[in-house]
């Protein structure tokens, strides 16, 4: 019995065995056979988890490369670039001696401090006592430092030459920027871009206005690679070429802008005006050949852009003064009001209680209305505009453009305003009181005195031209905008703009040029106070202006400037101080345009020392040469030119005066002209670079007492 039962326990445990191995048999013949159905998906359906397996292989061992297009580059009439392209560098030096690679020291030794600081220093606008300060903070676990705006937007050019010192810690990032490789040019009219995450942005003036047609398309280069990253050969390789930027040709002379900055930063260093503005027109076209306002900014180092960052010659209205008298004038004679052999009593006039008087309150007696112009009489103007009636002179004012933008391609121009409800408001519009203009719109206006009558669109762009494929995107045309009045009416106002210059009772006896016809109109605007309800009172709160044509008998150009609330006349006149840029831009510019280049006009030097320095400053402007004035004396106690020499049109006198030297601005000189200044201040001046000067270590109009080195970049 109990052998029995042992059989069967025994029978029992095999049977067990049996179905157990069967059990895990078809187990793992049921798990084989989904690995090897998963297997044979994967093999055909080649997803897992609707995920494509060949994309993301082929993702796994490809590259894409992106390729940056080109911003556009911003020209001058000559093809020259004023903006551009370009890269620039940010300096960090690596302090932390636990930044160490492979076994070699990536950071900066205490014993290459001195040799590091000596080299920043020589190569960047920083002394040497600051880099070493830098170089040893006071928390010793800093990694790294930088070196403040000096160490920021550095050139190619700077950071080779520090890399040639081969001091170990001295690194480099690089970023795309904007060159503006002429400084202070044109600069709220060109604008800026800024490198915004990675891209160039247009932030003001053409920069922005066109940022779109300026802004390429990126490209993009797609391949095959190993796993240490280098192309398969053989594999596939994509590509989409990167669309440069459409390039932007304006209508501006490099040589007259130059000019005309050099002329404003002196008039700047010796009025002192808070605001000025200066355009030089093609009468003909309305091309822009030379257009300015102070304050204003370097372009390329940003100095001076908190001063000022509005564009004031189309963002900003003003009262016009005299200058809108030759609207006046063309708006009776063309409707008939005009009588050449009438007279009235200048001095006062009553409008309805109120009186609007002449500059010369006494007045001139009775005079014609032709000599009001040429005087300038307020009165004058007034009883015009009554005989014309308020609606025949509002309807003038429309014609001529005024109360609307120029529509002439730069953003945010202002319309102007009028305050036109009453008889003495109507009548004050008539010379420049109780409306308001920009430049442009002026400049637009006084286009139809130039051409027989039809008025121009003042226009700074040229063309615009895509570069990838050659085409002209947009192309300038003149562009007459109305025909405010006839041309026997433009030809009547021209011969009265000369005897503003020319007759001995004219107030711009100031603006004559030595061989040629001018014309002009002088103004002298109120300045309307704080409350809305009047004007400023003083001598200086004014905005002094003047609107010139030449040559006056078939006008090139259009001229107009506009100074405000200058501090001091400096000796002379108002009209002198405009004059100190107004006849020589106009004279360089009518040189130039009759070919009488700069390298055919000789002019002889005398010995100046001891005499009055703003009359001798007239002269040698007049005759063709650059001058500048270095102290703030009146008489001249040194010159750069010896007496009995002579020196060309175009080239640079410095002339030293009593009083407290301040430091001029060197934009656009020459490497001789600042080796002169040196000689004549006793000042060592670091000269680096090749070219016209881009930078100084000084600014402009500070003081040069204690002074022994300036550095100076030439580009």
């Amino acid at each position: 019995m109990i052998k029995k039962n042992g059989r069967e326990t025994i029978k029992r445990r095999q049977q067990n065995r049996k179905r157990f191995g069967r059990w895990i048999f078809f187990s793992v013949a049921i798990i084989f056979a989904m690995f090897i159905g998963r297997f044979f998906y994967i093999a055909i359906f080649q997803s897992v988890d609707h995920v494509n397996l060949r994309k993301s292989v082929a993702k796994l061992y490809a590259s894409k490369t992106e390729i940056k297009a080109q911003r556009g580059t911003i020209y001058d009439a000559d093809n020259q670039p004023i903006a551009e392209d370009t890269s620039t560098y940010t300096i960090y030096i690596v302090l932390s001696k636990t930044a160490v690679a492979f076994g070699k020291r990536e950071y900066l030794a205490d014993k290459d401090k001195d040799k590091a600081a000596r080299v920043l220093s020589k190569n960047l606008s920083i002394s040497y006592a600051q880099v070493k300060k830098a170089l040893n903070p006071e928390n010793q676990d800093t990694y790294q430092v930088e070196l403040g705006n000096a160490g920021k937007n550095i050139s190619l050019e700077t950071k080779n030459k520090i890399e040639a010192a081969n001091i170990k810690g001295i690194n480099f990032t690089e970023a795309q920027a904007r060159l503006y490789p002429n400084g202070t040019f044109a600069s709220q009219l060109i604008g800026i871009a800024e490198n915004n995450n990675g891209k160039i942005t247009g932030v003001m003036g053409l920069e922005s206005q066109y940022n779109k047609l300026l802004t390429g398309i990126n490209g993009v280069k797609k391949f095959e690679k190993d796993i240490k990253g280098t192309p398969i050969p053989g594999s596939k390789i994509k590509s989409r070429k990167a669309k440069n930027g459409n390039n932007v040709y304006t209508t501006l002379d490099s040589r007259l802008q130059t000019y005309l900055e050099t002329l404003m930063s002196q008039a700047q260093s010796k009025y002192h005006a808070k605001e000025m503005n200066a355009v030089l027109m093609n009468a003909k076209t309305g091309a822009i050949v030379a257009a300015t306002q102070r304050p204003t900014f370097n372009a390329q180092t940003k100095t001076g852009l908190s001063d000022m960052w509005r564009d004031t010659l189309v963002e900003d209205g003003f009262e016009p003064g005299s200058t809108i008298k030759i609207l006046t004038m063309a708006a009776a004679i063309n409707s008939g009001k005009y009588n050449a052999n009438a007279t009235y009593k200048s001095g006062t006039y009553k409008i309805n209680g109120q009186t609007v008087s002449d500059w010369y309150p006494s007045g001139w007696g009775n005079i014609t209305y032709r000599d009001a112009f040429i005087r300038s009489s307020n009165v004058g103007m007034a009883h015009l505009e009554q005989m014309m009636g308020a609606k025949s002179w509002l309807k003038y004012i429309k014609r001529f453009g005024l109360l609307k933008s120029t529509n002439s391609g730069l953003s945010n121009e202002a319309k102007g305003s009028i305050e036109y409800k009453y008889p003495i408001d109507q009548a004050n519009t008539a010379y420049g009181q109780g409306i308001t203009v920009t430049v442009f719109q002026m400049l637009q206006a006084f286009s139809a005195i130039t051409n027989n009558g039809k008025m121009v669109k003042p226009q700074l762009v040229r063309k615009i031209v895509n570069p990838n494929n050659g085409k002209t995107v947009y192309k300038f045309n003149k562009k007459v905008v109305g025909h405010p009045i006839k041309a026997s009416t433009a030809k009547k106002v021209l011969s009265m703009m000369q005897d503003v210059v020319y007759n001995q009772n004219g107030t711009g006896s100031a603006f004559k040029i030595d061989g040629y016809r001018i014309g002009v109109k002088t103004g002298t605007a109120q300045i309307g106070d704080s409350t809305g309800t009047g004007y400023l009172k003083g001598e200086m709160n004014y905005i002094f202006s003047v609107a010139g044509v030449a040559p006056a008998n078939n006008p090139k150009y259009i001229l107009y400037i506009t100074m405000k609330q200058p501090t001091t006349f400096a000796g002379g006149t108002s009209g002198q101080m405009l004059a100190s840029v107004f006849n020589p831009l106009l004279k360089r510019a009518l040189d130039e345009n009759s070919g009488q280049t700069a390298s055919n006009t000789q002019i002889a030097i005398k010995n100046y020392i001891g005499k009055n320095a703003t009359s001798i400053k007239a002269t040698l402007r007049n005759a063709g040469l650059l001058v500048t004035e270095v102290g703030n004396g009146n008489k001249i106690t040194a010159q750069s030119e010896t007496a009995g020499s002579t020196s060309l049109s175009g080239e640079r006198i410095i002339l030293m005066t009593d009083g407290e030297k301040v430091m001029p601005d060197l934009t656009g000189w020459s490497r001789s002209d600042v080796v002169k200044l040196g000689k004549l201040l006793g000042i060592n001046f670091d000269i680096e670079g090749s070219g016209y000067v881009s930078e100084q270590s000084l600014a402009a109009n500070k003081s040069l007492d204690g002074t022994t080195n300036i550095m100076v970049k030439l580009k």
